[in-house]
């Protein structure tokens, strides 16, 4: 009975020690799982691609400035009087020597009934000395009358051509006076606020203008842009074709930032740099026609700086980053593959860098989908869709 458990205990031994064994012949026998779902061949990533062209590309440097009217016109009283009328609407666009206001002529018109009455007098003494002169002219050919008397008449002339001389210079400065109490615009404008209503006294020794015309069909616009920049300015020029910087069109965005549909032009600088900022100033002429640019409003310039000739242009959103940050275009190559290429990067324009080296025209570089792409892995490209940009 000892000798028969002896046995036992030796083959459930044996049994344990070859349960591994039998276990791992089992797993032998089992196909690979990974072998039998193993995926068909990877699909083409699919990309979106443009083909890089060469252009003239302008690069502005972006200045603030302030409008101001073409023309201003302060309209004040030549002659002190009380206003009897406004003949004009606050706000109105008025033609040059239209009535503005009206001083009351009365008493100028009575300066010029005055003036002509002495005009008058001296006229009729001016007619009395001259035949005067003339007979003693005559009797003194004759040896008639004396050389004294002769003398006399002479002078007497002579002093009522003066007489008559400063009447007639006076009708005309009273004449000049009442036209004066008609207060006219001197420039076609626009009208703003009236200073002065019916009633009031208007004088011409008075600080205050009684209203203001400005002409802003076209206005300026005054910048301060960096000295160092106007030897830039004519490189700039010369690139455009011309050697005259006042040539230059001048982007303008308007207060709320979006471009404004007129370009405007340089018409001159200032010939002293700001010793505290080192700018100088520069003028720019804008058309105004429908007057949406207004004196005092603060708006931008865009003054051309550089020009680029034959510039490659790419969106931002085409430029990756290797890990130590530097700029990488994906190049499809002719075989239907991504390649990434180095490039180096000009400035920002219109939402496009600018690729200084690194890039050839006519080459297509991939917009969208560049994490999908393998190196030397074929790709399926589809051309960029084209999006408005806001232009600047």
């Amino acid at each position: 009975m000892v000798t028969a458990m002896k046995y036992l205990a030796r083959f459930w031994i044996l049994g344990l020690l070859c349960l591994p064994l039998l276990l791992l012949l089992a797993c032998s026998d089992q196909p690979d799982a990974r072998e039998d779902n193993a995926p068909a061949d990877a699909q083409p990533a699919r990309v979106s691609v443009m083909t890089v062209q060469p252009q003239t590309v302008t690069i502005y440097d972006e200045l603030p400035g302030r409008v101001s009217a073409l023309r201003t016109a302060e309209i004040r009283a030549q002659v002190n009087g009380i206003i009897q009328k406004k003949l004009f609407e606050e706000g109105a666009v008025v033609d040059a020597d239209t009535p503005l206001f009206q001083i009351d002529p009365a008493p100028f018109a009575a300066d010029v009934d005055a003036a002509s009455a002495v005009l008058a007098r001296t006229e009729a003494e001016l007619a009395n000395a001259k035949v005067k002169f003339d007979r003693a002219k005559l009797l003194s050919a004759q040896k008639i009358t004396s050389e004294e008397a002769f003398n006399n008449a002479t002078a007497a002339f002579a002093q009522a051509k003066a007489s008559a001389a400063e009447a007639r210079a006076n009708l005309a400065r009273r004449k000049l006076e009442l036209s004066y109490a008609t207060i006219r615009s001197p420039i076609k404008g626009r009208i703003g606020q009236s200073f002065m209503s019916e009633g009031g006294l208007a004088s011409s020794a008075a600080t205050n203008a009684l209203a203001v015309v400005q002409q802003i069909d076209q206005v300026y616009v005054d910048v301060r842009q960096s000295s160092m920049t106007m030897e830039a300015l004519r490189e700039t020029a010369t690139g455009l074709g011309t050697d005259n910087p006042e040539e230059l069109p001048v982007k303008i965005k308007t207060i709320a930032g979006k471009p404004y549909s007129k370009t405007g032009r340089i018409l001159f600088s200032d010939i002293s740099v700001d010793g505290a900022t080192g700018s100088l100033g520069i003028r720019i002429l804008v058309p105004n026609p429908e007057e949406q640019l207004l004196p005092g409003m603060f708006i931008r310039a865009m003054v051309p700086r550089e020009v680029y000739s034959g510039a490659l242009l790419v969106p931002q959103e085409a430029v990756t980053r290797d890990p130590a940050g530097s700029p990488q275009l994906t190049i499809v190559t002719a075989e239907k593959t991504g390649l990434q290429r180095s490039v180096e990067l000009g400035p920002l324009v219109d939402g496009k860098y600018l690729v200084k080296s690194g890039l050839a025209a006519g080459e297509t570089i991939v917009v969208l989908g560049q994490g999908r792409v393998e190196s030397g892995k074929p790709i399926e490209t589809s051309p960029m869709q084209a999006s408005p940009q806001t232009q600047s």
